[in-house]
């Protein structure tokens, strides 16, 4: 519809047109063209997106990607397919340069690690099994009991 949206998803691909996509097959903004004969693509840090092409030694600029940031990114909405939009809550998006203002840098083939350590978890998990285990046992126990009272 021509409204813009967000993504922390880096699986860009090319379309059939050249144009830089995200994996759901939207145009990266602002758009970025690839040139048909391109060996490689690089995205450097500070978000400037080159090609190697055939015949030529030095990479091509061919791009920029920006990173835009919230107030509040909690408050984005999900549209799904890994896209949000801004609302009142997520306050207005501030882009920027990759490196600057606060932004943080871009690392391509890099995936984004989870922020739940495993071992802690389980470590969790397991104390949680026990005590219910045990306030299972305990509920068991006081059922037990107030049979035989009931039979006396």
């Amino acid at each position: 519809d021509g409204s813009s949206a967000y993504t922390r998803d880096g699986s860009f691909q090319v379309d059939q047109n050249g144009q830089l996509v995200t994996a759901g097959g939207f145009q990266v903004q602002p758009a970025i063209t690839i040139p048909a004969n391109a060996l490689s693509i690089t995205i450097g840090r500070d978000g400037v997106v080159s090609v190697t092409q055939q015949g030529q030694a030095a990479p091509v600029q061919v791009g920029q990607l920006n990173l835009t940031t919230f107030m509040n990114d909690t408050g984005l909405e999900s549209i799904g397919e890994n896209l949000y939009t801004e609302t009142q809550s997520s306050g207005a998006p501030n882009e920027s340069t990759p490196g600057l203002n606060g932004a943080g840098l871009l690392y391509q083939g890099y995936v984004e690690t989870s922020n739940v350590n495993v071992a802690e978890e389980l470590v969790n998990m397991i104390q949680v099994q026990r005590a219910y285990e045990i306030n299972s046992k305990a509920v068991s126990t006081t059922d037990q009991m107030l049979q035989k009272l009931t039979q006396l």
